[in-house]
């Protein structure tokens, strides 16, 4: 009688991720699909502006490495 209830949990659950993956996996892949797409579609996107305004865009200004590392000190070898 186990034997036979295990069989069935079995044949079940196979036909459970069968329909699944018939059924809802598209619809979810369609929807995250078509999710990508607005966001790509939104970044790339121009801003509309009218005729005659004036847009001023900053670019930030980039830290030096060398701040941090200190003073350079150029030296020569000493030969024995």
């Amino acid at each position: 009688m186990q034997l036979l209830r295990t069989i069935l949990i079995i044949v079940i659950v196979y036909y459970a991720f069968r329909l699944f993956f018939r059924y809802v996996m598209p619809l979810l892949a369609r929807y995250f699909l078509k999710r990508t797409q607005k966001n790509y579609q939104k970044q790339y996107e121009k801003p509309k502006r009218k005729v005659g305004d004036i847009t001023i865009e900053h670019t930030p200004k980039k830290k030096q490495e060398l701040d941090n590392m200190g003073e350079y000190v150029d030296y020569e070898e000493v030969k024995d």
